[in-house]
């Protein structure tokens, strides 16, 4: 709908067009800030008109038949058109005239811009959609309106440049007020950011804080868990030496005190051994011995460690049988130690029905899933039972003691395996427990480089019948299991309690064998002692047990190539001994 033409001639004509484009502007609802950039918009426009093309002519419309009403200003000429469009459209254009530099920002000012040029004239269409808070005008409101600009006399030039002096100061002030506001929001900005810096900094400070604590809490389970597995080691091999009667006969009520000792023992060395794990995986120092895994061997195995566990014949085990010939490449002994946890979990918390173990091959992943159909787990514990120390309360933990570790180290043996572990459940129903582990591991376990054998003077080490078996280790209890056993095999003993009084019985008596502990409490360590035995040519050929509480890695076995064996100290049985010397001493251990 046209409101309005208006031819423009002169520089008269282009303040008249300005005038009505702010007029027509005010009566259709725009606001002072959008009134001043209409008129200045088409002004400019209308002034290039009259500038380059020696005149043209202003239509005014109004469209009322879209979504968003729009009030419209198209100025054309006959001129030359403008050259270099493009290029003034992209802001390259560089002017010596000013020609074409406004239209950038009439493009700014307005809402919609289109131009059509040529060298038959110009033509550009302005658009700017109506306030949304408005209500458009009806038809008869155009027409008074279009009245009422008809019957206005011409405004003279001096009034229209009082308008734009009033225009420019409302501006001036306008940008005042924001520059105010901007120094305002600056500097609230500023105070924030100042604030942000130190929240960051308080954070960072929190974080070194738990970082330390969790090294000290790792180191604490590492110290700890070794100082408790000595005495618990002892007292398990005391225990075996009792009920295996090698003092005499033991009362039927002694042998059930010392059962009641042992399994007391073996509950916290296993509390131990989790720590010691968790630690280990924590601190990044857990050895991985990549391999290939028989399952159908691993799944035999398991059956056979769990089904004494269960509670006689209310719980059935069940293990479904692997792919004929299936091999994963991964650590085996971590693969069976998650396994077990979730079976011993599902024999603890299982009263009645069934246990079953099952594997599925998904591409290039394996699913075990360990299903019984026990107590069941509320949904919102699901991820609980994965953290440490945390058990859900249930009247069955009464019966079924637990340290709440055994789920959470297998979510990080999985982890270090490339895998994962999951859980399903509802409470009264049973629950699933699945780990998904790759084929193969991803990892290629390093190619350790075989050193360089020492050469040294061929000395024969004592035989066996001749020469004592020293035993070094700071630990009198440690000292007393061992000699107890190997005085049961019917060998000579020599005890040392540090490196120093090994040395002594080394210059006194050479042994034909020394079984050594790796943490003593004076002097050199079982380490550097086993060095200082290999580099000496009269005692390197003496072969040496390692037998400890610690647990090694990568980096300690590495260390510990010259030794002949490492015996745990957990293991220390008479039969693992006697077959320690029959592996050593055939002839002497069978005589």
């Amino acid at each position: 709908m046209e409101l309005l033409t208006t031819t423009i001639r002169n520089e008269a004509d282009v303040v008249t067009v300005r005038q009505r484009a702010r007029q027509l502007a005010a009566m259709l609802g725009f606001d002072t800030q959008d009134q001043t950039r209409i008129s200045t918009a088409v002004s400019e426009v209308a002034r290039n008109a009259q500038a380059y093309a020696g005149g043209g002519k202003a239509r005014f419309g109004l469209n009322l038949d879209g979504e968003h009403p729009l009030f419209s200003v198209e100025i054309s000429d006959q001129g030359p058109g403008i050259p270099n469009l493009q290029s003034i459209l992209d802001g390259q254009y560089v002017s010596s005239t000013g020609m074409g530099i406004g239209l950038m920002g009439v493009r700014r000012l307005m809402d919609d811009f289109a131009i059509d040029t040529g060298p038959k004239g110009t033509k550009l269409r302005l658009v700017k959609h109506l306030p949304r808070h408005v209500r458009p005008p009806s038809p008869r409101e155009i027409g008074a309106l279009v009245g009422r600009l008809a019957q206005e006399s011409g405004p003279r030039i001096e009034d229209e440049l009082y308008q734009q002096n009033q225009e420019i100061l409302r501006n001036l002030e306008e940008l005042r007020r924001r520059q105010e506001d901007l120094r305002s929001l600056n500097a609230e900005l500023e105070e924030t950011n100042r604030g942000v810096v130190a929240l960051y900094a308080e954070l960072e400070d929190k974080a070194e804080q738990l970082r330390r604590a969790h090294e000290l809490k790792t180191r604490f389970m590492s110290h700890i868990g070794h100082e408790f597995r000595t005495p618990v080691n002892a007292i398990l091999a005391l225990a075996r030496m009792l009920l295996d009667r090698m003092d005499g006969p033991l009362t039927e009520e002694q042998e059930r005190q010392v059962g009641f000792i042992q399994k007391a023992a073996g509950d916290l060395g296993g509390l131990v051994d989790d720590l010691l794990d968790l630690a280990r995986v924590e601190a990044g120092k857990t050895p991985l011995e990549i391999a290939p895994v028989a399952i159908e061997e691993l799944f035999g195995t398991l059956r056979g460690i769990i089904k004494p566990l269960l509670r006689g014949d209310a719980v059935a085990l069940h293990v479904d049988p692997a792919p004929p010939g299936l091999e994963m490449t991964t650590d085996e002994s971590k693969l069976s130690q998650i396994l077990r946890n979730f079976l011993s979990n599902a024999v603890k918390f299982t009263e009645k029905g069934e246990i079953r173990l099952s594997l599925s091959l998904d591409g290039g992943q394996v699913i075990f899933t360990v299903r019984d159909s026990g107590i069941g787990i509320p949904e919102e514990n699901l991820e609980t039972v994965f953290e440490e120390f945390s058990q859900v309360r249930n009247p069955l933990q009464r019966q079924a003691k637990g340290t709440g570790l055994g789920l959470s180290l297998s979510r990080k043996l999985a982890a270090l395996l490339g895998g994962e572990v999951w859980a399903e459940s509802r409470l009264g129903e049973g629950s699933a427990f699945h780990l998904r582990l790759p084929l193969h591991h991803p990892s290629i376990p390093p190619v350790q480089a075989e050193e360089e054998e020492e050469t040294h003077p061929a000395v024969p080490a004592p035989a066996l019948d001749e020469a004592p078996i020293l035993i070094v280790d700071d630990d009198p209890a440690a000292r007393y299991v061992l000699r107890q056993i190997l005085l049961a095999e019917n060998r000579v003993v020599a005890e040392a309690g540090s490196a120093d009084e090994a040395r002594e019985w080394l210059d006194q008596r050479p042994p034909c064998l020394i079984f050594l502990d790796l943490v003593m409490g004076t002097g050199i360590d079982g380490f550097q002692f086993l060095a200082e035995l290999k580099r000496n040519a009269a005692t390197a050929a003496i072969p040496v047990i390692v037998c400890t509480s610690q647990s090694l890695d990568d980096s300690d076995l590495q260390r510990l190539t010259a030794a002949t064996a490492i015996l745990p100290k957990k293991d220390v049985r008479r039969d693992t001994v006697a077959g320690l010397l029959q592996t050593i001493f055939p002839k002497g251990a069978a005589s």
